[in-house]
């Protein structure tokens, strides 16, 4: 956690506390994010990435413990959490049951919630120094290619856009995603 400057971190910190959308490198591309508990802020993702809230999006974690207020983890079987803890930390999203206090805004139109540890130290530091999960989806406009680094962002977005400099894992796709209760592939990784 203390191998990342303060230079690069108090900038995106700062724009999270005021409910700004950020981007941030990710194993395979750059993500949006934003604070899960503002719906002022998630709205302003929404806005940005002009997508229906109805979809839901993912959180993206330093741990598992940032992770248990939002889902219902008590819901799993032992060896449902056996599969899901084997992918972690890395770039797994799993679709788990959500806490029925999870906001709307998270969940969009379903009762679960998609979740992912990250392996990238850049998140790690981000999370952790946050103190929570982030928001995270691919950091693009729709129909745009999401961004690699951080001159794609900014053509996208801007150049005064909040970015945590940083470059990308290395995975050509995005995470994969799978439904933790039923194994089903829902996106390939």
């Amino acid at each position: 956690m203390n191998d990342v400057s303060d230079e690069l971190m108090i900038p995106v910190l700062r724009a999270l506390h005021n409910e700004q959308v950020i981007a941030y490198p990710t194993e395979a591309v750059f993500g949006l994010g934003c604070d899960p508990d503002s719906e002022v802020a998630v709205n302003r993702l929404l806005a940005l990435k002009q997508r229906p809230w109805q979809k839901g999006l993912i959180l993206i974690a330093a741990d598992f413990s940032q992770l248990t207020p939002y889902i219902d983890d008590d819901a799993l079987s032992d060896e449902q959490k056996a599969t899901m803890f084997s992918t972690w930390p890395g770039p797994v999203t799993w679709v788990l049951p959500a806490k029925p206090t999870t906001p709307q805004w998270l969940t969009g139109q379903f009762s679960s919630l998609a979740v992912r540890v990250s392996d990238h130290p850049l998140v790690i530091a981000l999370c952790q120094r946050y103190g929570k999960p982030l928001v995270s989806t691919s950091a693009n406009l729709s129909g745009q290619p999401p961004g690699r680094s951080v001159q794609d962002v900014f053509q996208q977005f801007g150049d005064r856009f909040p970015v945590l400099r940083g470059d990308v894992g290395g995975r050509t796709n995005p995470s994969e995603i799978r439904d933790v209760l039923t194994g089903e592939l829902i996106r390939q990784g």
